[in-house]
């Protein structure tokens, strides 16, 4: 019998109708989906990265993953492509090769360049207890709040106020009762969930601004290195 798997990173495009797409928006010569599988195929307490792909991108997401090792070779620390319309029908795809006490990690493909310290952070705080782990930053923007009229009515107080990053850690049971709700990411799922520290580099990457962010981000670092 091979060895179950420990540690599983789904990797989603699932937030916009767009986001598949934009994962092959090009960054220093490659697509963002492969800076993101490589980032984490790095992270060696990774044992599985399994990349969620609609059916229209499944075989272009194949293609794009095939250089990596693990994407032939299999286990330990291996990657592969699961097809289908949601993350439902991906985790029962892996499910039967999972630990019963196995961590789960859902991280959006279009945050390539987040930190290996980040993803072992958020790995750690579940091997330590906590059912959901999400990393944040402090929001350093002014929150202005509107009435109807879209007239501004006051100050929100930021002090406890953060922004939500990726990956999303889980302890297997309470990813499967997530996995309940309509979508695995809602404020009703994380609500409760234990934070660690994000990363101004695990920025999610979508708009043309936001592209040359990230080409000037791989040409500070060269290449993804454990930060």
């Amino acid at each position: 019998m091979s060895q179950l798997v420990q540690s599983v990173v789904f990797v989603t495009v699932a937030h916009r109708s767009t986001d598949p797409e934009a994962a092959l928006a090009v960054v220093n010569g490659e697509v963002l989906l492969a800076h993101t599988v490589r980032g984490l195929l790095g992270t060696p307490e990774i044992d599985l990265v399994a990349v969620v792909a609609p059916e229209r991108c499944a075989a272009i997401f194949s293609e794009v993953i095939a250089g990596f090792p693990g994407a032939v070779t299999g286990p330990p620390n291996h990657c592969r492509v699961v097809p289908g319309p949601s993350l439902r029908q991906a985790f029962a795809a892996v499910e039967p090769e999972l630990s019963p006490d196995a961590t789960v990690l859902v991280h959006d493909a279009l945050r390539a360049f987040t930190p290996q310290g980040t993803i072992r952070d958020v790995l750690g705080a579940v091997r330590a207890g906590a059912g959901v782990v999400v990393p944040v930053l402090p929001m350093a923007d002014t929150v202005k709040s509107t009435d109807e009229a879209r007239l501004i009515t006051g100050t929100v107080d930021r002090e406890g106020l953060r922004t939500a990053q990726t990956p999303i850690g889980f302890a297997l049971p309470e990813f499967r009762a997530a996995l309940g709700t309509d979508a695995v990411l809602d404020a009703a799922v994380l609500a409760g969930a234990a934070t660690v520290p994000g990363h101004p580099d695990a920025m999610r990457v979508a708009s043309a601004f936001e592209l040359t962010l990230a080409e000037a981000l791989v040409a500070l670092h060269g290449h993804e290195e454990p930060l």
